[in-house]
């Protein structure tokens, strides 16, 4: 494993971190870990280097710390450092914070989180954030040694990130998204450099676009293979190539992810892409651009629709058909009796709840109407 300077602090962070969003399931439902299987993933990446765990209290309907919980006893817990994350959207009050605060500790079977942030802030969550005094209470929660460092994970667009930033003077660190189809989206390669110049840690999140990347249509991975790279190896090292990253989150669903990704971690280092590498990454992200209509990460913000509407798998359903020209197939399963009908866009009620939530501003409602549109029964 190799190990990079993560912000101001002494400490180093291992290339590879292991984000406990997207643990492996059973019965491919959300909320049900296969607790044996991710506490082995957890452990061999630990026992591998990783010194990175990220977790928050919404992951896996709040089954993720219990399992990160678990994962981190027999000794694990002192050899890694712990993150998760204050759902701004679930708090009113000082109490809020403290119970909700509280609950992660006896979740994660731990007397303190070594890194605290506030979870998803947008402009209005900062606003709310500010409003509340978050930063009293936390900064009572550190003096106490309860929290060690204070940082916040981002979802909106680069000036408010830069707000943020400027308005609090005690952030040791940042969660952004970001990944090579995501340089001019969200916070970007803009709000990575100006981050780093201000001293902050950057983690990175949804370094594969929430598996996006993994698994490239025909026009794209005729692309890497005339090139003969691999697309997850290369995705990872234009991070890793980056001097402003810290440290990569992987949302790992099996163990050949974690095997893949902390051997690919060991090959990491800065400037180590040559321009031939930075040119190919190029062209695979405007053959993306081409392909891609819809800007979905699956990170499942939008959720749960309170229609019914499983979301997710409706952008995923158009995006895969339109980006591998599968039209047909995706309508079919679209109206397929393993896809319920209250899940389908056609239950979209255009309430306009999702959309607050969604971390890429996608107009959800608008999709919705356009994908029963194609592939609903006529």
């Amino acid at each position: 494993m190799n190990y990079r300077r993560f912000g101001k602090l002494e400490w180093k962070v291992s290339a590879l971190g292991f984000g406990c969003m997207r643990l492996p399931t059973v019965g491919g439902e959300h909320s049900k870990i296969n607790e044996p299987e991710a506490i082995r993933m957890i452990r061999y990446a630990i026992d591998h280097g990783v010194n990175y765990v990220d977790t928050a209290y919404g992951y896996h309907d709040g089954n993720s710390e219990i399992l990160v919980g678990k994962a981190l006893r027999d000794g694990y817990r002192e050899r890694v450092r712990l993150a998760t994350k204050l759902p701004i959207w679930r708090i009113n009050s000082r109490e809020d914070m403290d119970r909700i605060f509280n609950e992660q500790l006896k979740k994660l079977q731990t007397d303190f989180l070594d890194f605290y942030l506030l979870h998803s802030l947008n402009g209005e969550s900062w606003k709310k954030a500010v409003g509340l005094n978050v930063f009293e209470w936390a900064e009572k929660v550190m003096a106490e040694g309860r929290i060690k460092y204070l940082g916040f994970s981002f979802h909106d667009d680069y000036e408010v990130f830069k707000g943020i930033i400027d308005g609090y003077d005690k952030w040791t660190f940042c969660q952004i998204q970001y990944n090579y189809e995501n340089e001019d989206v969200q916070a970007g390669t803009r709000g990575l450099k100006y981050a780093a110049e201000k001293g902050l840690a950057v983690v990175i999140m949804e370094p594969l676009l929430g598996g996006n990347l993994t698994n490239p249509p025909p026009a794209v991975r005729k692309t890497w293979d005339e090139a003969k790279e691999d697309p997850v190896e290369m995705a990872l090292q234009w991070l890793w190539n980056k001097p402003e990253v810290s440290v990569v989150l992987s949302g790992m669903s099996a163990m050949g992810h974690v095997q893949g990704n902390v051997a690919s971690a060991s090959r990491s280092g800065i400037n180590t892409l040559n321009m031939e590498h930075l040119d190919l990454i190029a062209r695979v992200r405007e053959k993306y651009k081409e392909l891609r209509p819809i800007p979905c990460t699956k990170c499942g913000y939008c959720m749960p629709c309170p229609n019914g509407v499983d979301i997710p798998r409706n952008f995923d359903l158009y995006n895969q058909g339109v980006a591998y020209n599968t039209m047909g197939q995706s309508k079919g399963e679209y109206n397929s009796e393993w896809f319920p009908k209250e899940q389908r866009a056609s239950a979209c009620k255009d309430c306009k709840t999702c959309e607050e939530k969604c971390p890429q501003g996608i107009k959800v409602s608008e999709w919705m109407t356009r994908i029963n549109e194609e592939f609903g029964s006529k």
